[in-house]
């Protein structure tokens, strides 16, 4: 295809149909060429993965990592920097060396994939890469490639799921050995619709198994979440916006920090960080600043602090603030400081010095604040108080509306919906899409807040945990309980929670703003009639369809 690139695995994606020019995200088609090489080879690094695996071979460790952070640093708004990804591949092609000789494969059934062999030069590198994108077999059955992205995607959230469980100690074989199985399917022409299909609902219970380890991570480092109250707005003297999702980051800045008259702010998706016993006892995490992740270029333009972004959601720095805003662990920005990890630990003094220098606001403002963490281990902590709420009448339906949110038109959607759900029920959220409502005042039932902020994207494992243990208590199916789901999605760790809901015979999902680009009309055909999924259409009608018919439990 006559492209400078092709990516359409978000939600953003150019005309609902793929960005061919530059990326809507800001990725350039140098980058987008880079990731393409990088994903290629990784499937090439799954070949032989689980052919290692089949012969009862074990993987050490290191390599699992490498894999999941490499798969990781191509979802969508991560790393924008060319030569990180030069060296990703570079790695890579070591790697495939190290897992062709464990599996001993004859030479005469490697597919293209497993075969290739990346050339020095990043100049050659890009050649290559125009004849390994996702359109670059545009003979395939448009269902095959569709099955094969959705499975890719899948894999790049629970890559981030995986990282984020490992840097704080926990591996899972079950979960590190999918990748190879998954990657090696992506190249495997002998793998049927239905085949595929199965895969990406076996990932989706593997996910399942992910999301499980970061919340026992999480937890057994940080303590169970436990409701807090947050401050949103400014207070006078130096500080530090932290943004992303890594919580061990934080911890290590809040560490280098103390006593310094730094103040910490989470931002976007570490607003959920308050809630951790282990980390909100240091006083100077005084609050959070601004919203949601695509609102950070408003937010950042000229900020009179330092910013450290963790993970992914990074925007495309502005000049006013490119001096002050630094990267850590997966995330890249062309000629934006990169705070390294030595020996586990990372020396955030670049991020501090620069902090001090700038001097923060010069004033307090008059205190706001919100309440977060509501994880399952605290709302299953009154499941009683929620049960009776449900059999007296008093909560008629629990309604969990969040996900990625993103700056595509539409998604005032989501504030309306909450906005209008009725007073006797009571609305769950996760992720960044709750900043679309999450300061407004929804008030409580009995002692029980409307809304219960539940945590970051990863955290609809919490979700579902109460989801199971309301239909435990009621003896019924979870598609019987007066739930209904209202998601949005932007990335691909939106994918995988898809794919894991659905894997648990989660059905009648509401999706929107728009339906994924990647997946064909057969594929969604499929997922209508095996799971009803809904795109979101306007709030009186889905409301209305939802409420209708319902009867209360008892």
């Amino acid at each position: 295809m006559d492209h400078q690139m092709f990516c359409f695995q978000c939600e953003q994606t150019l005309g609902g149909k793929g960005c061919v020019k530059f990326g809507v995200c800001g990725k350039s088609p140098e980058v987008a060429g880079l990731q393409d090489l990088l994903i290629y080879v990784l499937k090439g690094i799954g070949f032989y993965g689980q052919k290692a695996l089949e012969k009862g071979k074990k993987i050490d460790q290191g390599t699992h990592q490498f894999v999941m952070d490499a798969i990781f640093s191509t979802l969508t708004n991560v790393n924008f920097d060319p030569d990180r990804f030069v060296a990703y591949i570079r790695k890579a092609a070591e790697v495939k060396v190290y897992l062709k000789e464990l599996a001993e494969v004859a030479e005469d059934v490697i597919p293209a994939a497993a075969a290739y062999n990346p050339p020095a030069t990043k100049e050659k590198m890009l050649e290559d890469a125009q004849k390994v994108g996702v359109m670059a077999d545009e003979h395939l059955n448009e269902d095959i490639r569709s099955l094969r992205e959705l499975l890719t995607y899948g894999m790049k959230g629970m890559g981030a799921y995986g990282h984020h469980a490992y840097v704080l100690g926990k591996m899972d074989d079950a979960v590190s050995n999918f990748f190879y199985k998954g990657l090696a399917a992506t190249i495997d022409d002998s793998l049927t619709v239905d085949d595929l299909i199965a895969l990406n609902m076996e990932l989706g219970r593997v996910n399942f198994k992910c999301m499980e380890l970061l919340d026992s991570a999480n937890t057994g480092t940080y303590g169970h979440p436990i409701p807090t109250e947050v401050l949103l707005t400014k207070k006078k003297g130096p500080f530090i916006v932290v943004s992303g999702h890594d919580l061990k980051d934080l911890k290590q800045l809040l560490e280098q920090t103390e006593g310094k008259g730094i103040n910490i702010y989470t931002h976007g998706e570490m607003l959920p960080a308050h809630a951790y016993p282990e980390l909100k006892k240091y006083p100077h995490l005084v609050g959070n600043y601004g919203g949601a992740w695509q609102d950070q270029q408003k937010e950042f333009d000229g900020i009179p602090g330092a910013i450290l972004m963790t993970t992914n959601c990074l925007q495309k720095p502005r000049d006013s603030y490119k001096d002050r805003i630094f990267t850590s662990s997966i995330v890249g920005f062309p000629e934006v400081t990169h705070v390294q990890e030595i020996n586990g630990v990372k020396d955030f003094t670049p991020v501090i010095e620069k902090a001090l220098e700038l001097g923060g606001w010069q004033e307090d403002e008059e205190e706001k604040k919100i309440l977060v963490g509501f994880g399952h281990h605290t709302v299953l902590g009154v499941a009683d108080k929620v049960i009776e709420a449900v059999k007296s009448g008093a909560i008629k339906h629990f309604f969990l509306i969040g996900g990625c949110d993103g700056a595509k038109p539409g998604r005032n959607y989501y504030t309306e919906f909450a906005e209008k759900a009725p007073k006797d029920t009571v609305i769950l959220t996760l992720a960044c899409g709750k900043y679309r409502f999450n300061k407004k005042d929804f008030g409580t039932i009995g002692e029980l807040p409307r809304l219960l902020d539940v945590g970051q994207c990863n955290d609809a494992y919490s979700a579902i945990q109460i989801a199971l243990a309301l239909s435990k208590a009621f003896e019924c199916d979870v598609n019987e309980l007066p739930l209904s789901l209202i998601l949005s999605w932007y990335e691909q760790k939106a994918v995988c929670i898809l794919l894991t809901l659905l894997s648990l015979n989660i059905k009648n999902i509401h999706i929107g703003p728009s339906l994924p680009a990647f997946i064909s009309p057969n594929v969604l055909q499929v997922l209508v009639e095996h799971f009803n999924i809904t795109p979101i259409s306007n709030v009186e009608a889905d409301m209305g369809a939802i409420l209708g018919g319902e009867g209360a439990l008892a």
